[in-house]
């Protein structure tokens, strides 16, 4: 062979090489620039998040997991009740949904209907600063950590950066997430812890199934037997097992998210649908079994009977509620009244007095020459209603869910969100009472971390840069109006 061929074949392979290692060097640094991105974004967001949150929370004294949390340090299920108010503390006598049992030490106690994760994670800051641990601030600061999980669950779904920038600000500011991390009282504080536990959750089984975001249709091939592995060693998928144990603490903090397990036999580790669906079972199994034998300890009972005494307290009380006494705490009959707040509930326009299930209300712009405006509660635009309000209305955004539908029944995961959204909120729809008081719809925050995703891949498969900016004025719109919401709704001391 001619030398200077043979030489000029080496030269061109070792160029070859050079390219590819030089090429490789630029791939890994652009990853390594991209992910370093993704993480100042990420903190950035949470940072915004923790200013606002803090910034615009009010103080409220409804702290029911605080003092449960001092029932446990004292070896109890029950907290102390009633507990008159001093200089130092509003006391706890006001609270209405604690059923008063008999005490084991000679201290008045009662029994509060809550599952009781939430107190477990205020108990080191209970033990440290006792009754003056700031509840609210902790929950604050949390909520801002959710924002966060937010933009990491985002990431693993294949879509475009602005997408999910817009998505994880819709998630933090437009949608009543927002509402609930700013007031961290006991109702919202079970919301936050369980966001974002359903949130890690909901990621780990992500990016255990790099095919769950993709439609099937586009997938190639495979052996048959490559989905369903065999023997007892491979039976349980670790990233699934913890996805579910994950799952499973936020159902121990609100009980409605269990009506999410489906979505865990659709997506995540595992390779096939019994395998993902077993080892997140196992996992989900260990806190909710947790859960179950807390309440036969601590009640005698599966269930807390204190929610069945709040329900007949509640039923007998506010008769401008609608509730019936005679129906179940979850009753198909609730149904059509409940529809219409999720729906169709809209703030009052010029009200002459403060809106209120309950009748009556204090009168609104008595100065002459008052003029109304947008975010003064003495003589306002709109109100909003404290029975809750339209998700459409106050998170528009939520519309974008409809640009995912076409690939229902082609994505495991966009079929399984869908599937999740609609059991959670039909349940939630069936019992007695939809979070009053609250701006907006409380209870959506039970189906967030799935139409989370559906709203970043609705929002994602817009092209043209008109319906790219239509889409982005949604998400602008969900936050305006849970600004006017956070706003009004402290203003009005809910």
């Amino acid at each position: 062979m001619d030398r200077r061929v043979a030489q000029g074949r080496l030269l061109a392979s070792r160029d070859d090489l050079d390219s590819t290692r030089n090429g490789d060097s630029r791939a890994t640094d652009g990853r390594v620039a991209a992910r370093l991105a993704s993480v100042a974004i990420g903190l950035g967001l949470v940072v915004i998040a923790l200013y606002v949150y803090t910034l615009t929370h009010p103080y409220r004294f409804y702290d029911h997991f605080e003092w449960q949390a001092q029932a446990f340090l004292e070896g109890q299920a029950a907290i102390r009740y009633p507990v008159k108010a001093t200089a130092d503390s509003p006391g706890n006598y006001f609270f209405q949904d604690v059923l008063p049992v008999p005490s084991s030490d000679g201290v008045d106690r009662g029994l509060i209907p809550f599952p009781p994760l939430p107190a477990l994670v205020l108990l080191p800051f209970i033990a440290a600063w006792g009754m003056a641990a700031d509840g609210q601030m902790i929950f604050a600061i949390l909520g801002a950590i959710d924002v966060g999980i937010a933009w990491w669950v985002l990431g693993r779904l294949p879509i475009r950066r602005s997408v999910r920038i817009a998505t994880t600000i819709f998630f933090g500011f437009g949608t009543v997430f927002w509402y609930a991390a700013q007031i961290g009282t006991t109702w919202y504080q079970a919301h936050v812890v369980a966001v974002g536990l359903a949130l890690l959750a909901v990621g780990l089984a992500i990016g255990a199934d790099p095919d769950a975001a993709v439609d099937e249709d586009d997938l190639p091939d495979r052996p048959s037997d490559a989905r369903q592995p065999t023997g007892l060693s491979r039976l349980i998928s670790g990233r699934q097992f913890l996805a579910g144990f994950l799952f499973g603490l936020a159902c121990a903090a609100r009980l409605t998210m269990i009506f999410a397990a489906p979505f865990f036999i659709l997506v995540g580790g595992g390779g096939w649908w019994l395998r993902r669906g077993w080892s997140a079972a196992l996992g989900a199994a260990i806190p909710i079994a947790a859960l179950l034998i807390y309440n036969i300890v601590s009640t005698g009972h599966i269930f807390n009977p204190a929610y069945d005494y709040l329900y007949h307290l509640e039923a007998g009380f506010y008769t401008a509620l609608n509730y019936n006494p005679a129906w179940g705490i979850e009753d198909p009959r609730y149904l059509a009244q409940n529809v219409g707040i999720m729906l169709f509930s809209t703030p009052a326009f010029a009200p002459d007095v403060v809106p209120s299930a309950l009748g009556g209300g204090q009168a609104l712009c008595t100065q002459p020459g008052a003029v109304r405006t947008l975010f003064d509660a003495a003589c306002p635009i709109a109100l909003p209603r404290d029975i809750g309000m339209s998700v459409l209305l106050t998170s528009p955004a939520y519309l974008l869910v409809a640009g995912a539908a076409r690939r229902y029944g082609r994505s495991r995961l966009v079929s399984g969100a869908f599937l999740v959204v609609a059991i959670i909120a039909i349940v939630n729809l069936m019992h007695f009472s939809q979070g009053w008081v609250q701006f907006g719809y409380r209870f959506s925050l039970d189906f967030l971390p799935w139409a989370l995703l559906l709203v970043a891949i609705g929002l994602d498969r817009l092209r043209s840069s008109a319906a790219v900016a239509a889409g982005m004025a949604l998400v602008a719109v969900s936050v305006a109006v849970n600004l006017w919401g956070v706003v009004m709704g402290n203003a009005l001391g809910w």
